[in-house]
């Protein structure tokens, strides 16, 4: 969720990923896998976004404190073709 703590705008790296999504990693438990950046809209990002505030309500009041609508980000593996460096 690009949520800048309910700030005007989006966090900057909201724009890196928009810019170079093919160059999106991210790392778990010590492996780089290769991800692709997906925004949700619609239905999609409304579930996700009670699915967020049920787990983490704080970021309900990120929601109160702007008039954007806060973008929510699924990562989605690629296939593998060679090792993500």
């Amino acid at each position: 969720m690009a949520s800048a703590n309910g700030a005007t705008k989006n966090p900057a790296w909201y724009y890196n990923l928009a810019a170079n999504p093919d160059r999106t990693r991210i790392e778990v438990d010590g492996r780089k896998i290769a991800v692709t950046p997906e925004q949700l809209h619609g239905k999609e990002r409304d579930e996700a976004w009670q699915q967020i505030i049920t787990a983490a309500p704080r970021f309900a009041k990120y929601e109160q404190k702007t008039d954007r609508d806060l973008p929510i980000i699924r990562l989605v593996p690629r296939p593998q073709s060679a090792p993500a460096s």
